[in-house]
């Protein structure tokens, strides 16, 4: 099993420490540096950024959201990234959520499955070099009857095939990920639900191909933190796991409250929801079992966490992605070392 590191989002005021991160885990020897967008910083400049100042670490996106840019624009992208980097570009795609699709990019969001599969589609044929042309339900290139033409990328990528992730969280995104994509970017995963959760609908999708798991990356981040108070740890993302189980959507598309869900929170998820969406912030964060927080973190000693790696090893995890929490950039490397220290002592390096 690999480590990536998810550097989330920039632009708080903490961008030289997450670039010193971002070094950190080069020099560690982490597979894989993602970073975030939604309607702030961007994907690809963050990217480029830390591209350009580390070594051999691969750097990915999680996600380039679809509903901000043309597919041909993200092959571009993807292509230009991956040539400036030397090879180390993964494209991490996903359709963010009704709110931020609708409300920042006034795209509608319907049809996600459909949009999904003809934009994977585009933008693997752009990439390829051949000469894009493409009709679908969503995007037809060239338009008709117009003066456009199929056109060519000219950027030559460093690789012939850039890997293609795609965020994923319910049933039928995941089967369709399967199916399509080279990996799988998970949130809220539990080693305990996994199966049940996320690799069985991913397993289905290879198959409709003929594939199996071998050579597919399933890549769920994790937020790591390390101490002896697991109660104490537990409580630094109860603001983070209700801000998502309870209000990152609407009461009837909210895909985390959905997911925890599906792990057998039934009665505190919809509880959770109830106090964010009435205002009630704190009471939220304080209706989240320590168990959920547990399952879908790592915290404690370094033994624990290694134990943890090899429970999500078990389940099918191949590239394991750390987001190490720290109030000092002190305490984030500190958190950092301590994976790859896991990692070894869980003997899955």
């Amino acid at each position: 099993m690999r480590l990536g590191i998810n550097l989330g989002y920039w632009g708080a005021g903490m961008d030289g420490d997450n670039l010193a991160v971002a070094q950190e885990a080069d020099r560690l020897g982490y597979d894989v540096c993602w970073a975030a967008e939604a309607y702030g910083s961007d994907a690809p400049t963050v990217l480029s950024w830390v591209a350009a100042q580390t070594e051999s670490i691969d750097v990915g996106s999680a996600i380039m959201q679809i509903p901000a840019r043309q597919p041909a624009m993200t092959a571009m992208t993807a292509a230009t990234l991956d040539s400036l980097s030397g090879g180390r570009f993964r494209l991490g795609l996903g359709v963010s959520g009704p709110q931020v699709s609708e409300g920042w990019y006034g795209v509608k969001f319907d049809k996600p499955l459909a949009r999904t599969r003809e934009y994977v589609e585009i933008v693997r044929r752009a990439m390829s070099r051949e000469r894009l042309s493409y009709e679908g339900e969503h995007w037809t290139l060239p338009l008709p009857d117009g003066p456009g033409k199929p056109i060519k990328l000219t950027v030559h990528p460093q690789r012939e095939h850039i890997p293609l992730y795609i965020a994923a969280i319910g049933p039928k995104n995941l089967e369709q990920t399967g199916e399509i994509a080279d990996g799988a970017l998970l949130i809220f995963p539990s080693a305990e639900h996994l199966e049940d959760t996320a690799v069985k609908y991913l397993r289905a999708g290879r198959e409709k191909t003929g594939g199996t798991m071998e050579g597919f990356d399933v890549c769920p981040t994790l937020p790591l933190a390390v101490g002896d108070d697991i109660n104490g740890l537990a409580d630094m993302f109860r603001p983070y796991t209700a801000l998502y189980v309870g209000g990152m959507g609407s009461r009837k598309q909210n895909f985390y409250n959905q997911l925890a869900q599906r792990m057998g929170y039934e009665k505190e998820a919809t509880e959770i929801q109830d106090k964010y969406l009435s205002g009630d912030k704190h009471g939220a964060a304080a209706a989240v079992p320590h168990q959920l927080i547990d399952q879908t973190t790592l915290l404690g000693s370094v033994e624990r966490i290694a134990e943890r790696m090899q429970a999500y090893a078990a389940a099918g995890v191949t590239t394991l992605t750390l987001a190490p929490a720290g109030f000092t950039l002190e305490e984030r490397i500190t958190a950092l070392r301590a994976g790859t220290d896991a990692l070894e002592r869980s003997g899955l390096a």
